[in-house]
């Protein structure tokens, strides 16, 4: 007798409402997100590049062409989007420039690769072919690098006003650059010295590091009202407050500043009391007590020959009076990083208790004094002996241009810090991406099987840099490429993008020069991210929560394309 064929039971893998994604169709839409970010980018890069408004929920505007800041201010929800955004973040937070660099070629790599995938070229192929041109392109980009003196303010100069050249404030980068070098060089700190065979490992290794610079040390203040050229280096440090009481001296010279991280209050008790008076002497008996016991917290800094006190915490009505009168000039509720950068800017010690303060806990400053700054007023503390801590003061036209200056100035002095700690630059204006293009170009040939095919398809990617800056110009992006390849006679980069002539030129000549930490990092950067974003073959997309409203998902974003949920991305088996 034949067995009756059983019907097979479906199996349930996922929760109900979860949605799969696979293969083809998770490529190309992980490759067509991050296409999209590359593309909001493009635009923006170079001196030649547009600025993009950026209007949040709220209605507050945002102007600027900095890639990093573009990408966080627009709330990026898919999730291959998001590597780019991260990856962008990650570039900005090392090195401080290059983030739309770094997006621009991920794209390009994600969009050669997708016309390889299309002719049936596997994505783990082209993954092995970006990796191997990565290895030789950094060991070329090495190669072509010049050494520099760390300490050489002509070529730091030169960095700086090539980061500032794309920036809203580039009609102003002599006087910022040269204020952001001054400011730097003043508080970089000796370490060692560089490792003789640096050059072969790890660039931006800080263990091989000759100087060190905390860019904490120098504090960025910025008021709107005036032109960018009033900006300000300050041998000292701004406080965005004002002198506490009246009766005080605005103005204070050969100053003996005391540092107190304490209140000049009388102390509360850390638990519930009752007092009981009785009659009158007795509430005068407790107020004269209490004015006392402010009055020798007073003395003692007086006696310790403190003629300003700047305070961390509050400075009691009364204590501020016996201050006046003792001619002290007194500053409270101020940051505890700006107390930190006050101690290394001063030289002075920080206090946790008044009674302990001496002659040699005391800082010094030729002069602090009250200035209106627009409508407020603001202590500046000027004239610091060998200040490791500094202030620039940013001024500009409008608060949007006065933001954009912030950060164009961030860039900047992280630029100077890149070429500082490892000491190598390279010309910039796409000079660097056309000379490794042509040489990938070449090495490929050298390869066996479809490797071959990634190779070269890197290559024409790196080579997006300098298009983009032609097309961007208003150059043509064909004939610029054409001319830019004939230019290219030897392995030393020199003929770059003249944005501003629309013109193939020397680079060098035009003084045009980025860090070499800077190009390391937007080479492993984008392939890095390019590649992750080609391994994934498989999208599983959970369903979104009961109890969420409408419109939502976990993160609270929207509905995603390609079937993408807005909830968590995983199996439920």
């Amino acid at each position: 007798m034949s067995s009756l064929q059983q019907p097979q039971t479906p199996v349930l893998l996922l929760k109900e409402g979860t949605t799969e994604t696979k293969k083809e169709d998770a490529q190309k839409n992980n490759i067509t997100a991050a296409k999209l970010i590359a593309q909001i980018l493009k635009s923006s890069l170079g001196p030649r590049g547009l600025d993009k408004m950026l209007v949040d929920p709220m209605g507050d505007v945002t102007i600027t062409n900095d890639g990093a800041t573009i990408l966080k201010e627009i709330e990026v929800q898919h999730p291959a989007a998001k590597m780019m955004v991260e990856v962008t973040k990650s570039v900005d937070n090392e090195v401080g420039d290059g983030t739309t660099s770094v997006a621009v070629f991920a794209g390009a790599l994600l969009e050669k690769a997708e016309n390889l995938i299309n002719k049936k070229v596997h994505a783990t192929v082209i993954v092995d072919g970006y990796k191997r041109a990565l290895g030789k392109a950094v060991r070329i980009l090495k190669d072509m690098a010049t050494e520099i003196d760390p300490k050489d303010k002509g070529v730091l100069v030169k960095v700086a006003k090539t980061s500032m050249a794309s920036k809203i404030v580039s009609g102003n980068s002599v006087i910022l650059a040269d204020l952001a070098v001054d400011a730097i060089l003043k508080i970089l700190e000796e370490q060692g010295s560089i490792d003789s065979d640096a050059r072969t490992d790890n660039l931006t290794s800080s263990s091989k590091s000759k100087y060190r610079v905390d860019l904490d040390n120098i504090k960025i203040e910025k008021k709107a009202g005036a032109s960018i050229n009033d900006t300000r280096l300050i041998q000292g440090i701004v406080l965005d407050k004002e002198i506490v009481h009246g009766g005080m001296p605005k103005k204070m010279e050969n100053a003996r500043i005391a540092l107190l991280n304490c209140a000049l209050e009388v102390k509360k008790p850390e638990f519930d009391t009752r007092l009981n008076i009785n009659t009158p002497q007795q509430m005068q008996k407790f107020i004269d007590e209490e004015n006392n016991l402010l009055k020798s917290m007073v003395d003692k800094i007086s006696s310790a020959g403190a003629n300003v006190a700047l305070c961390q915490k509050g400075i009691d009505d009364t204590a501020q009076h016996y201050l006046a009168r003792a001619g002290i000039l007194g500053v409270r509720r101020i940051k505890e990083s700006d107390m930190s950068k006050l101690a290394k800017a001063t030289g002075a010690r920080m206090i946790t208790n008044v009674n302990e303060l001496n002659t040699e806990d005391l800082g010094y400053a030729q002069v602090v004094e009250e200035h209106q700054v627009e409508t407020d007023k603001w202590v500046f503390i000027e004239g610091c002996k060998n200040p490791k801590a500094l202030s620039i003061l940013l001024r500009g036209g409008s608060k949007k241009v006065v933001d954009e200056a912030e950060r164009s100035v961030h860039d900047a002095l992280m630029t100077i810090k890149d070429v500082i700690e490892y000491p190598y630059v390279i010309p910039g204006g796409g000079a660097t991406e056309a000379v490794i293009s042509q040489q990938i170009r070449e090495w490929s040939n050298s390869l066996e099987g479809r490797a071959q095919l990634a190779a070269e398809q890197f290559a024409d990617s790196i080579e997006i840099i300098p298009i983009v800056l032609a097309e961007n110009a208003g150059m043509d992006p064909i004939d610029t490429q054409a001319q830019l390849r004939s230019k290219i006679t030897s392995n030393e980069p020199r003929y770059g993008i003249d944005v501003l002539n629309k013109k193939i030129a020397d680079m060098t000549s035009k003084n045009v020069y980025d860090p070499l930490a800077v190009k390391e990092h937007i080479l492993n950067g984008a392939t890095e991210v390019a590649c992750m974003i080609l391994r994934i073959d498989n999208i599983i997309a959970g369903s979104k929560s009961k109890d969420m409203p409408s419109g939502l998902g976990a993160g609270g974003g929207h509905a995603m394309p390609g079937g993408y949920g807005g909830g968590g991305y995983g199996a439920d088996m």
